[in-house]
């Protein structure tokens, strides 16, 4: 009978060491004695709100890639096919608010209009038509650009940092334990293995908040170059519509 009883109570401390290493356990530790999981607490919260943020923002700006993606090139080749250039940009103040290549066009038709409208002034004198349209069209593509980065940071941040807060709170977990096993004077499998498990969580929640977040920046950034150099090619032949009254392809079939 004794031989029957130390050969159960390993298999008896194992299942109590692996009931309690699972997520459920963790949870009703931090609500039936939050005072000493105080540290857990900020830790879970501070993880729950760093993948909502993640989340909001993937969602934001991959509907926002979608709409730019389904109307930017309509809207480029609708402008270019239209011959009068007074309906062209009047399409162009109808576009949403949202819309980027619109407003990189208005941001040029108004700065040539306005050189015009000031021809005799120190500003003609200062800069020519073509400076000053492309000042304009500078300007107009640095703020769409920065426009397409909203949410970028979050993710890069919470992508870099979750994993640490997360191993916060595994580092933390394993102090608590400690103690208590230094305090309670108890060394078998489930009075280590249990409090250990339980703090290794933080770091497998911290993982799987930042995994997403740093998937959706690297997608992002390389869409975001990509449109990038959309908007600079847009622009290039903006400059060459505004400053020579045609685009340089028109200009080569017109010299031919």
């Amino acid at each position: 009978m004794l031989q029957e009883t130390t050969t159960a109570a390993p298999g008896g401390d194992a299942a109590a060491a692996l009931s309690q290493m699972g997520v459920d356990h963790l949870i009703n530790e931090m609500v039936t004695n939050p005072g000493p999981m105080a540290v857990q607490w900020v830790v879970a919260l501070t993880l729950i709100l760093m993948s909502v943020m993640s989340i909001y923002w993937i969602v934001v700006n991959f509907l926002k890639n979608v709409s730019l993606r389904r109307r930017g090139d309509s809207v480029t080749a609708t402008f270019w096919e239209t011959t009068n250039a007074q309906d062209a940009i009047r399409y162009m103040e109808e576009q949403p608010r949202s819309e980027p290549f619109s407003k990189i066009a208005l941001d040029a038709a108004q700065a040539a209009a306005h050189h015009q409208q000031s021809e005799g002034s120190r500003l003609v004198e200062s800069l020519n038509r073509s400076e000053f349209v492309d000042r304009a069209l500078r300007q107009g593509v640095t703020r769409e650009s920065m426009k397409l980065e909203s949410g970028l940071t979050v993710l890069a941040t919470v992508g870099s940092t979750a994993p640490f807060v997360g191993l916060l709170g595994t580092v933390w977990g394993i102090y608590g334990a400690l103690i208590r096993l230094g305090a309670g004077g108890q060394a078998s499998i489930d009075a280590v293995a249990g409090p250990v498990g339980e703090a290794l969580i933080m770091t497998a929640v911290g993982l799987f908040v930042a995994i997403p977040a740093v998937l959706g920046y690297n997608f992002f950034v390389r869409l975001n170059r990509v449109t990038n150099n959309k908007f600079d090619t847009f622009a290039h032949d903006l400059h060459d519509f505004f400053a020579t009254g045609a685009r340089v392809g028109e200009l080569n079939q017109t010299k031919r």
